[in-house]
């Protein structure tokens, strides 16, 4: 099966959901207790396809793309904040008639959640969560090795020139640098990630998307000390072999959320839903089995 089919099976799965002036594309399937994702950049929702039939024998998980990725809306004037993307995340949630769940993230979700948790602490959010997973994500962006992508995204002149030029070729050659293994995840289903990424003028919106590194820099002093407050279940779910958020910065989270449960993943790189959704998906079943008992 090709690339662009795999992605139209994705999208026959969900549907689109007004979120304020935003199309937010959703996958919304199983019963249960509710699970709620955070996907990363510069791809999908549709990065956690492989771990949903696994996930959703035992509970509800509501999949969305952020506006800027993958079928939802990319519109040109707008911020891509983190701190939007918190207020179109949460108020989707609301409107599919959440009121708590288990929050999981991953790369650049995982800072969406700290400005969540950060909201949290403060007043009472529209969503009540029952436990935190963090997964992949370069919470301390100073401990994290940016990739040459993402450091030529980030240049005012090179950046546009480079997200204009970019290719499947070039696309497939840096995520696979990034796999713990680089024949561990097949050529359709990078193909299938291109696709989204490019939909709706999405490489044109890659310059703008990769300002939240330094969000992350500029809100370190808001968002990092309510981890050390934390007194949710939490769960550190980390590839071992990420070359972009080390290893280090799973470890150091572990240490420095109250009571959080450190799980490695073996020869897995920065994608652990993609190149090994089976081991994450029994890690986070497993997790969250204990912490609904």
């Amino acid at each position: 099966m090709s690339g662009s089919q795999w992605v139209e099976r994705w999208r026959a799965r969900g549907r689109t959901v007004r979120v304020g002036p935003h199309e937010v594309f959703v996958v919304d399937e199983g019963e249960g207790p509710c699970v709620l994702v955070l996907h990363g950049f510069p791809t999908s929702g549709y990065d956690w396809s492989a771990v949903l039939p696994e996930l959703t024998k035992r509970r509800r998980v509501i999949v969305a793309d952020m506006p800027g990725y993958g079928l939802s809306s990319k519109p040109e004037a707008y911020s891509y904040s983190l701190e939007a993307q918190a207020d179109v995340m949460l108020e989707l949630w609301a409107k599919l008639g959440v009121s708590k769940g288990h929050l999981v993230a991953h790369d650049m979700g995982t800072s969406v959640a700290c400005a969540m948790l950060a909201r949290r602490e403060k007043s009472a959010l529209p969503v009540a969560f029952e436990s935190v997973t963090l997964s992949n994500g370069s919470v301390f962006i100073e401990m994290a090795k940016l990739t040459p992508s993402q450091r030529l995204l980030r240049h005012p002149v090179l950046g546009p020139l480079f997200a204009s030029a970019g290719s499947r070729a070039v696309f497939g050659l840096q995520l696979r640098r990034i796999f713990g293994r680089a024949g561990s995840v097949p050529a359709e289903e990078l193909d299938a990630m291109w696709e989204l990424l490019c939909a709706g003028d999405g490489r044109k919106r890659l310059p703008a998307i990769i300002r939240y590194i330094d969000e992350r820099y500029e809100k370190a002093g808001v968002w990092l000390p309510p981890l050390g407050r934390l007194e949710l279940p939490s769960l550190i779910l980390w590839g071992e072999r990420d070359p972009v958020a080390v290893m280090a910065i799973g470890e150091r989270l572990a240490r420095e959320i109250p009571g959080a449960e450190l799980v490695r993943l073996d020869r897995v790189g920065h994608y652990p839903m993609v190149e090994d959704p089976g081991r994450f998906a029994s890690a986070l079943n497993a997790f969250f089995a204990r912490v609904e008992r």
